[in-house]
């Protein structure tokens, strides 16, 4: 099941659509440009297509409702998934009749709120940017361990969202008695992961141009593919930061930048744990390892 509880908000996608749709309204977009971004429209989810669409609609509607631009035709299509019980279905099925009865009654709780207008339309916030960043995108960073070799890392990308900064990492095989340069990197790996996907070729490569060369490179085709990043908060980092050394810049392609795991590290001895054992911890957590050479650009 794609989703961690019965609540309108609870699971990845219901999460996703109400988080985009909020940031860009943050952010000052007018309702047509988060319309535009956000399309309210029906996608194809593959198997269980039904159950997806209802926290995808519900999720959205509840967002629109908040920021006061809920419309009819929202509201009706509300009305017409949960009728269809598709959710309901699929918790009952999966765990139980009273996890059903859960869903349902918050599906009922969601349609009589957004049924009536929203008399406190949610402001838009306004968040702190931080200007003065210890690290920039792409830059190649290196740290030394206790076992005094040279590890690296990429700093593929810099997220400032919701007033939270996070440097987001990318692990590299790198390992040497001296500090890496770019043209060292050659030679290594970086972690990353498949995500299997029931859209067609071309759907994927739409989603994902390029991601063909990876098919190419592990023998099989029709997944997406995700970095697995080690995230930061500019907070964190303020007490390890020195441990770092910028040694180059080495860009990750935009279109190999995609989110395929993530976990936040908030010391400097969560990189000793990781490193001192890196196939242990890819192995763990089903990560592989992709040449940088085809995942960078030189």
């Amino acid at each position: 099941m794609a989703t961690d509880g019965v609540k309108i908000i609870d699971g990845d996608l219901a999460r996703d659509i109400y988080e985009q749709i909020m940031d860009l309204y943050d952010s000052d977009a007018t309702i047509e440009i988060i319309k535009n971004e956000a399309p309210f429209a029906k996608r194809d989810y593959g198997t269980d297509t039904d159950f997806y669409h209802e926290i995808f609609v519900t999720a959205y509607a509840l967002a629109f409702w908040e920021i006061g631009e809920l419309n009819e035709e929202i509201l009706e299509e509300v009305k017409r998934v949960i009728e269809l019980k598709a959710g309901v279905e699929i918790w009952t099925e999966e765990c139980d009749a009273n996890e059903g009865k859960k869903r349902q009654k918050e599906l009922d709780k969601l349609l009589k709120k957004i049924s009536q207008p929203n008399l406190k339309v949610r402001k838009r916030k306004k968040y702190r940017i931080i200007k003065n960043l210890y690290f920039q995108p792409d830059d190649l960073l290196t740290f030394q361990l206790s076992d005094n070799h040279y590890y690296a890392v990429i700093c593929a990308k810099v997220i400032q969202q919701r007033g939270q900064c996070t440097y987001d990492l990318v692990t590299t095989t790198y390992k040497g008695k001296n500090k890496p340069t770019v043209e060292d990197l050659k030679s290594c790996f970086i972690s990353g992961r498949t995500i299997a996907s029931s859209f067609d070729w071309k759907t994927i490569l739409e989603l994902q141009p390029n991601v063909d060369e990876i098919w190419e490179y592990v023998n099989r085709d029709n997944f997406l593919f995700g970095l697995s990043y080690h995230l930061v908060t500019h907070r964190d980092i303020i007490s390890f930061k020195d441990k770092f050394e910028v040694v180059g810049k080495l860009k990750i392609r935009e279109s190999f930048k995609s989110d395929g795991s993530y976990g936040y590290e908030s010391s400097f001895d969560r990189f000793e744990s990781i490193f001192s054992d890196l196939d242990n911890h890819m192995k763990v957590f089903s990560e592989e390892k992709f040449p940088v050479t085809l995942l960078c650009e030189f």
